[in-house]
């Protein structure tokens, strides 16, 4: 494998995006598929499995949560997160009182998606919020900093580090919205003079081993700059290059796909393997602690999990919008067994939900402040909002892993051999 490239990383949240960019984490073996990916598994516990390392590393992470840094640094624990809005680091760099890192090769980030989500208030780019998360006045609405316009700044950073490949992600809402979704891709092509190939897709995160119906928009940006000049020799050359990664599992009841590679879609049930109930559990706080918000009837959030299928979307939500693991009979619940051996009535726990999230188990999420320094606690409200917000590191992964696959081939490739001999196996 080649030296490490180096990625920066924005809104980086408690870390998915990054900790699937250099991989190196340990999920459960049902989520890989080992006929088309066999070199991917480095060792086996049980019923887990440990990813191989990329050849990709985090030079530099950002965001304006506390929570966040605090579960970064949990997990990562290397000095390299700003605390601070994008926008006011783009002021300082232009001030000339900060720098960002140099001989940058990715950069990523998954700008806020409140605005564009189809269960938030669909304000767009007209965010009612400030790049900080206050509100802002009503005359002020339409700014260039407000949250709706935090791809701008994104795009900022990209025009001032020039990296090979950036990858933004937002909410599958955001393609609904085809006005904001073309200005938003158009603006990604304009930087520096249509310095980049631009290519968008919805990813459905089952179709990649996730246990859960979460679909995202992904921008991927490839430098032109960088692009060995003979890709550039041809008019359709967006048709001949595909980022993103190929799919590994399917909905074998519902589809029509017949591929014997591809393994039947994770379930709830492989993604909770092993987990002691709240009550027995005595370490890991992120299993103890849960929403005990009540029952609220025919509303959002108040259905039990599909063990044998998959989970809804993992929401940056908390008080009553939390799957419940569990119903009692009166409301529905299916698990009679487990109800009968005197398990409650419960919502997920926040480890439950980083579990479908493909989270590993030594990210701490939940930090009680009694017990840790004063400025790293995480509460567990937090935690699923952190959880919620993030990039399935699993998800990630496929992307990190299908861009490596190519990179010699997009950006040293071997001069010697004629480009068209070469097209049909490259991607």
């Amino acid at each position: 494998m080649s030296s490490k490239k180096r990625i920066l990383s924005l809104f980086s949240g408690c870390g998915g995006m990054d900790l699937g960019m250099e991989g190196n984490f340990w999920i459960h073996q049902d989520f890989i598929n080992e006929k088309i990916h066999p070199n991917w598994i480095v060792d086996r516990n049980k019923n887990l499995v440990k990813l191989a390392k990329t050849s990709f590393q985090t030079v530099f992470a950002n965001d304006i949560e506390i929570s966040a840094k605090n579960a970064w640094l949990s997990y990562f624990k290397k000095d390299i997160f700003h605390l601070e809005s994008i926008v006011n680091l783009v002021e300082q760099y232009e001030r000339e009182e900060f720098e960002f890192p140099k001989n940058i090769d990715i950069l990523t980030g998954g700008f806020p998606c409140q605005d564009f989500s189809v269960s938030g208030k669909r304000k767009g780019l007209n965010s009612h919020k400030n790049h900080d998360g206050n509100y802002l006045e009503e005359k002020t609405q339409d700014n260039l900093k407000n949250r709706g316009m935090l791809y701008y700044w994104m795009k900022k950073v990209i025009e001032i580090t020039q990296p090979k490949i950036f990858i933004a992600e937002n909410v599958k809402g955001l393609n609904s919205l085809s006005t904001v979704k073309d200005k938003i891709e158009s603006d990604f092509k304009s930087i520096n003079n249509h310095g980049y190939l631009v290519f968008s897709q919805l990813l459905y995160a089952p179709d990649y081993g996730i246990p859960q119906t979460r679909e995202r928009l992904f921008f991927i940006g490839i430098n032109k700059r960088y692009l060995n000049q003979k890709w550039l020799q041809f008019p359709n050359i967006k048709y001949l290059i595909n980022p993103f990664p190929e799919i590994t599992h399917f909905n074998a009841p519902n589809s029509i796909i017949h591929n014997n590679l591809l393994k039947t879609y994770s379930t709830v049930r492989s993604a909770l393997y092993g987990l002691l109930e709240p009550e027995e559990e005595k370490k890991d706080q992120a299993q103890i602690r849960y929403s005990k918000a009540k029952f609220y009837g025919k509303t959002q959030g108040q259905i039990e999990v599909n063990l044998d299928g998959l989970s809804p979307t993992i929401r940056a939500e908390h008080h009553g919008n939390i799957e419940f693991r569990r119903l009692s009979l009166e409301l529905g619940g299916r698990y009679q067994d487990e109800l009968n051996c005197g398990k409650k009535m419960r919502r997920l726990t926040v480890r439950e939900c980083a579990r479908i999230q493909t989270f590993p188990d030594d990210y701490e999420f939940v930090r009680d402040s009694k017990i840790s320094p004063t400025n790293s606690p995480i509460s567990a409200s937090k935690a699923y909002k952190l959880i919620g917000n993030a990039v399935p590191p699993l998800l990630s992964y496929h992307i990190a892993m299908k861009l490596e696959s190519i990179w010699d081939n997009l950006f040293n490739y071997d001069q010697s051999v004629h480009l068209t001999q070469k097209i049909s196996s490259i991607f």
